[in-house]
C-alpha cells in the first residue's frame, strides 16, 4: 500500500528542503481587550473535536460546510473510539504532525471505505464567509475559525447553482487528511499542520482547524530524517466529539466571530504589519476556552 500522507505527491526530502521558503509564521495576535461577549462565536459542540495527547489538549473546528463527507468520518472514529492511544508516527518540523493509522506507520487505516475528494467547497450568499483580502479575482477570509480563498461574489450570477467555488488554506493549525495517489483514498490518517504550507492547497482535503492547542502540536516529539517518521512517538489518548462528553467534562470553545468589529481591527493591524506579503494565514482568532478536564496526557 502507499503511504498515506501529504509528503506522497512528492519526495519527502524535497519538501523538506523547500520548506523554508514555503511556510509562514502565523502573527501573534492578542486577544482585544474588552471584547463584549456579542463578539464572540461559541463552536456547536457537535462540530468541536476534543483531541487529548501526551502533551495536552487540542480542539478542532470541524467545518461541514467544506467537506462533510470528511467531518462525517471524523465524528463516526471519535465515536468508535478509533483514534484512542494512536501514534503521532510522522511529524515534521516547520510542516505537519500526522496521526490516524492503527498500525502506526503510515500504511495503516479503518474499515470503513476511503472518501472521495473534497478539495473544493461550493460558497453561496448563505456561506458565513468574512472577507479579508481581495486579490484579483478572488476573495480571501474566513469561514468560521477557517481561512480559505475564493471566487468572487460577482461570479455567482454566471452559475447554475448561483455559487462559486472555495477552499480551505494551509495555514498553521489547519486540519488536513492524508491520502495516497489516489485522489479518493482517505481514510483515518490525518494532519494538523505546525506552519503554514500552500502548497498543499487544493490537493488534499481540509475539514477543520485546530481553535486550540496549536502549541500542543508543535510540541510534538518530531522525527529526525527526511521520511519524518518519528522514533518516541507522543500519543492521542482520547478523541471525542464534544458533544458527547458529559457536560462536566465538555470543552466550551469560544472564537472571535469573523463578522465582529474587533475581527476588523485585527485583520487591519495584521495588514498593517505585513504590508504587501500579508495573508489569511497572519490572523489568528483570539480563543476562549472554559470547562472541560483533559483526560491522560
Amino acid at each position: 500500500m502507499t503511504t498515506r500522507t501529504p509528503l506522497a505527491a512528492m519526495a519527502a526530502g524535497t519538501l523538506l528542503a523547500a520548506a523554508s521558503s514555503a511556510w509562514s509564521q502565523a502573527a501573534e495576535t492578542p486577544p482585544p481587550a474588552g471584547a463584549p461577549a456579542s463578539e464572540w462565536r461559541t463552536v456547536p459542540p457537535e462540530n468541536l473535536l476534543v483531541i487529548d495527547t501526551t502533551k495536552g489538549r487540542i480542539l478542532v473546528e470541524m467545518i461541514p460546510e467544506i467537506a462533510p463527507g470528511h467531518v462525517e468520518r471524523m465524528r463516526l472514529l471519535a465515536r468508535a473510539a478509533f483514534f484512542d492511544n494512536l501514534k503521532w508516527h510522522r511529524v515534521i518540523d516547520y510542516f505537519m504532525a500526522q496521526t490516524g493509522d492503527p498500525l502506526g506507520t503510515g500504511d495503516g487505516q479503518s474499515a470503513w471505505p476511503d472518501l472521495k475528494a473534497e478539495f473544493t467547497f461550493r460558497r453561496g450568499p448563505e456561506t458565513p464567509f468574512q472577507p479579508t483580502a481581495a486579490p484579483a479575482g478572488a476573495l480571501v477570509g474566513f469561514l468560521h475559525a477557517l481561512p480559505v480563498q475564493t471566487q468572487p461574489d460577482a461570479l455567482m450570477a454566471q452559475t447554475g447553482d448561483g455559487k462559486v467555488h472555495g477552499w480551505g488554506l494551509y495555514c498553521p493549525g489547519v486540519a488536513g487528511m492524508a491520502r495516497d495517489d489516489n485522489p479518493d483514498s482517505a481514510n483515518s490518517q490525518f494532519f494538523i499542520m505546525r506552519q503554514a504550507y500552500p502548497s498543499l492547497d487544493k490537493r488534499y482535503t481540509v475539514w477543520g482547524v485546530a481553535v486550540a492547542g496549536l502549541d500542543v502540536v508543535r510540541t510534538l516529539n518530531f522525527g529526525t530524517d527526511a521520511s519524518g517518521l518519528v522514533a518516541q512517538p507522543d500519543l492521542m489518548t482520547r478523541v471525542r466529539v464534544a458533544a458527547d462528553l458529559a457536560e462536566a467534562e465538555r470543552p466550551v470553545a469560544q472564537v472571535l466571530d469573523p463578522a465582529s468589529p474587533r475581527f476588523r481591527d485585527l485583520v487591519r493591524q495584521a495588514r498593517e504589519a505585513r504590508g504587501a506579503d500579508f495573508s489569511a494565514c497572519d490572523v489568528t482568532l483570539p480563543v476562549q476556552v472554559t470547562g472541560g478536564t483533559p483526560s491522560g496526557g
